[in-house]
């Protein structure tokens, strides 16, 4: 099963003194290009990733917790904006349709009723192998 298949996946990044951070994300497939999802360019996942590329997925719950059984997949991941976050953004759309428009319509009521605006930024990921973290 590729990890583009799964609802949701956790995230884990890295800080500057390399403590794990995970959160839950949407993640679509983008063929030869890996799996991305959307972010906000601010958000401490952008940040993290800017300041150090390597990542982990594994298959999770809505909340983010690993699914038993469930492959960690490595990879480098990079913040795209532009043609690139539209591309990811139309992946995601088409995985998810409406769910993924009510979000959207959400962030943008956010956006206007939270004073100033955001910058979305989409992410990819190079997917790089598959380890099992019970090896």
């Amino acid at each position: 099963m590729d990890i583009s298949d799964n609802r949701y996946v956790s995230l884990t990044t890295f800080t500057r003194d390399g403590r794990r951070k995970s959160c839950p994300v949407w993640i679509s497939n983008l063929e030869e290009r890996g799996v991305g999802f959307t972010t906000e360019s601010t958000s401490w996942k952008a940040k993290r990733i800017s300041n150090n590329p390597r990542v982990e997925l594994i298959a999770s719950t809505s909340r983010g917790v690993p699914i038993e059984g469930s492959d960690v997949v490595t990879g480098v991941a990079y913040l795209v904006f532009d043609d690139e976050f539209e591309e990811v953004r139309a992946a995601l759309k088409a995985k998810y349709g409406f769910q993924f428009l009510l979000i959207v319509f959400l962030g943008k009521i956010q956006e206007l009723f939270g004073g100033g605006g955001f910058s979305s930024c989409g992410v990819v990921i190079t997917v790089d192998s598959l380890h099992n973290p019970s090896s």
